[in-house]
């Protein structure tokens, strides 16, 4: 994981997508909203539900149950928006819900398993064991900043 140090435990914020728990490096979270109405960008993929106005900032908002295709997403009361900021880009991530802080022991991280390739996982930067609970992590970063959330083209070498 690009984010965090093997020696010390990190700190995630564990949410829901449909049954699975997800982890996200709470360094990268700014804050958690509710769900709110969203702006519609013209032409955007299923999953970038729009744009909201931050304070100021115009920021992305991208369904990650539409990302992960996951299966349709229902919007109720307890859907929110994970506002999360790295390296001066900031989205906002739509989950089914959020739960709780869960600290995590890098002893208890396990790589990715290999899908060969039937599966993409580069957003994916472990699976954390805690207790009984199993936690897919994200790596926030590579999709922050990755061409199909930011819309930046990749440059050929």
């Amino acid at each position: 994981m690009s984010t965090t140090n093997n020696d010390v435990s990190h700190e995630f914020l564990a949410f829901k997508l449909g049954p699975e728990e997800y982890g996200v490096d709470i360094l990268s979270v700014q804050e958690i909203r509710g769900y709110d109405t969203v702006t519609r960008v013209p032409e955007a993929p299923e999953y970038i539900k729009g744009v909201i106005n931050l304070r100021g900032v115009i920021v992305p908002v991208v369904d990650l149950r539409l990302k992960f295709k996951l299966g349709s997403a229902t919007y109720d009361e307890f859907t929110v928006m994970i506002v999360l900021n790295l390296k001066g880009k900031v989205i906002a991530a739509v989950v089914d819900g959020v739960s709780d802080v869960v600290r995590v022991e890098p002893v208890d991280i396990r790589p990715t398993p290999e899908f060969g390739g039937i599966i993409d996982t580069r957003y994916i930067s472990g699976i954390a064991t805690v207790g009984e609970r199993m936690l897919i992590l994200l790596d926030i970063e590579a999709l922050i900043l990755s061409a199909d959330i930011t819309g930046a083209t990749p440059v050929a070498a």
